[in-house]
């Protein structure tokens, strides 16, 4: 299945900022079983390429892995050589997408205006990250789908709850990028099994803009 086709199915997108290698496996696992297929590791996690490669190896090749918090193109091809299939950056580096296209890679750059959104989607963006989702609430995301096509993913990332996927869905937001109200350093498997099962059930249920 293709990354775009994945992410209309499933919606949202694991963030395991902080997370040790000893721990990714369980973690991954843990999620995969909720129903998540995608999954970033942030570059400023504790061994974060040795994570990458460790949930590539044991999440089946349905679930999508990579990095996130990607700034350079030398970190994209750190992220490559790991295993990971993803370069989520918070920003719009033209040079970072086209590099990261070239390589045969998904590119999830981050923007925070629809100007920004236009010029990473021009370069080759698969999909834009609306970062950070605080400063770009439900109202915001409807105006930017008044202009951005429905075929092109929108993804807030940044403070998203079970509760805000209502109305930012509602709003036009093709998916979600979840942090710390799915994962916080120190929790267990199950814990973050419990918060998922919760955000699953809020994507679910809740319905899209455009059907």
């Amino acid at each position: 299945m293709d990354f775009i086709t994945t992410l209309r199915q499933t919606g949202l997108i694991a963030i395991l900022r902080g997370i040790p290698p000893e721990q990714v496996e369980a973690v991954g696992a843990a999620l995969y079983e909720q129903g998540f297929r995608i999954i970033e590791v942030p570059l400023n996690s504790p061994e974060p390429l040795l994570s990458i490669s460790r949930l590539r190896r044991i999440l089946p090749s349905d679930c999508w892995v990579g990095a996130g918090t990607v700034m350079t193109v030398t970190q994209l091809h750190d992220v490559a050589q790991s295993g990971g299939q993803l370069i989520i950056s918070p920003h719009t580096d033209p040079e970072l997408i086209e590099e990261t296209k070239r390589a045969g890679l998904i590119s999830l750059p981050g923007a925070a205006t629809p100007g920004e959104a236009f010029s990473a989607l021009a370069k080759g963006a698969d999909a834009v990250k609306q970062f950070p989702a605080e400063a770009i609430p439900p109202v915001v995301v409807k105006a930017w789908r008044a202009v951005i096509p429905a075929t092109i993913p929108l993804l807030p990332v940044g403070g998203i709850t079970p509760q805000a996927i209502f109305d930012y869905r509602a709003a036009g937001a093709s998916g979600f990028g979840l942090g710390g109200a799915l994962y916080q350093p120190g929790m267990t498997a199950e814990q973050v099994a419990s918060r998922a099962a919760d955000f699953v059930t809020a994507w679910r249920t809740s319905s899209p803009l455009n059907t």
